[in-house]
């Protein structure tokens, strides 16, 4: 099969517009993505993504925002700063992993502090080893061996997690029927919105299953991998441009710009990878016959330098084109592209134009950064971030921090 590679923003612009070319990246990931949302194509995947694109609209980012998002920030990082020590991997984990579940649809345990924890511990061990079978095409341990570790963890997560998850929503959805309670009554949620439309979707408990634990390593994964990237950037610019980067820490529109430009330096997905369902010509000159291979870089495209001056260097105050976004391809784009961008990254304000504390949407990782950075965080100068060794991905291991101070 032909391979074709695609490593100018514009030619990964105009290839993820393209209808006739059919997300390929996650074949080796089968056993926690075959029919999620991200792998489907054509009818299957607008069908899918018209249910639960109703889940996630910017009024909704809004109100979480304001409403609990801030304060889930805090009370994640609090007994790290009593600590005076955090791993940003797991500070990033944990801080996401309550609105990752509640997005998805899994139920926690409402009794003791203790039980809480259990869970979150217990769903922080799932994402983790859900996001390693997602990305089997990287991994460098034997993929077998992946497999049956996910597909194990799959079996525990569906009766710890899901089964009484479904149950809870099934009776609900029984009592909508008979009019005991109205919609303002059911959890609005990835599951929920599965259940009521799963006749029209065709899906079943595997399906749901899959796509349960798609989206909690999805969003934990990916804005874990994000923060602790931003961190790590911002520290190296302090080191280089201390009063710029003091500034931004104090202005949370600066401080989403740096976040936005970790995003373009570091995309979760370095690769995206589709197949040519029909020949295509892109208005770049490339043809892509029928049937090849198709590789878009996105962390080439996002440091192309007909695009990005000085592509290589990490600079938030950079001036981009109009008609390009900060983060560059990392968020993907057409039909596949992220369902949680404006969670995860929030909305950028208009150049020029302030917006107000109620209309901001800052996103996850902005939030996050900021409250790392004001309780202290700085890297621990006893203890060196370490890569991770069994993904080709820009991924960290471990990365220590102290706070305080």
């Amino acid at each position: 099969m032909q391979t074709i590679t695609l490593d100018r923003y514009a030619d990964v612009r105009e290839a993820y517009r393209q209808h006739d070319l059919e997300q390929a990246l996650y074949d080796a990931g089968g056993v926690v993505m075959a029919d999620c949302l991200l792998v489907l194509h054509g009818a299957d995947h607008r069908r899918r993504r018209r249910v639960e694109n109703r889940l996630f609209r910017r009024g909704t980012f809004r109100y979480w925002e304001r409403a609990f998002l801030r304060d889930v920030v805090q009370e994640t990082l609090a007994p790290f700063a009593a600590a005076g020590r955090a791993d940003l991997l797991e500070l990033g984990y944990r801080t996401i992993m309550n609105l990752t579940a509640m997005v998805a649809g899994l139920d926690k345990p409402t009794g003791s502090t203790a039980e809480t924890d259990a869970a979150v511990d217990a769903l922080y061990r799932f994402a983790k080893k859900f996001s390693e079978g997602a990305t089997l095409v990287h991994t460098t341990r034997d993929p077998e061996e992946v497999r049956a570790e996910v597909a194990a963890a799959l079996e525990e997560f569906d009766a710890l997690f899901l089964q009484p998850s479904i149950e809870r929503r099934e009776a609900l959805l029984t009592q909508l029927a008979a009019g005991g309670i109205t919609e303002d009554d059911l959890p609005r949620d990835v599951l929920t919105a599965l259940l009521r439309n799963r006749d029209e979707l065709g899906i079943d408990r595997d399906v749901l299953r899959r796509e349960c634990a798609f989206y909690l390593q999805a969003g934990s994964h990916s804005t874990a991998d994000a923060f602790t990237h931003a961190a790590d950037d911002w520290f190296a610019w302090a080191g280089r441009e201390p009063a710029a980067a003091e500034k931004a820490r104090h202005d949370p529109s600066l401080l989403q710009r740096c976040v936005y430009e970790t995003l373009r330096l570091h995309p979760a997905s370095p690769v995206a990878q589709r197949r040519a369902l029909a020949p295509i010509s892109l208005r770049g000159g490339i043809e892509i016959p029928e049937g090849s291979f198709v590789v878009l870089d996105i962390a080439a495209a996002n440091r192309d330098p007909q695009v990005f001056d000085r592509p290589e260097v990490y600079d938030p105050l950079r001036e981009v084109p109009p008609d390009v976004p900060r983060w560059g391809h990392a968020f993907g784009g057409g039909m596949h592209a992220c369902i949680g961008t404006e969670l995860a990254g929030g909305v950028p304000a208009p150049e020029g134009h302030p917006v107000s504390e109620s209309e901001r949407v800052l996103g996850t990782v902005t939030l996050m950064l900021e409250a790392l950075l004001a309780a202290g965080g700085r890297p621990d100068p006893d203890a060196a971030p370490q890569r991770d060794p069994h993904s080709a991905r820009d991924h960290f291991a471990r990365y220590p921090v102290v706070l305080g101070g």
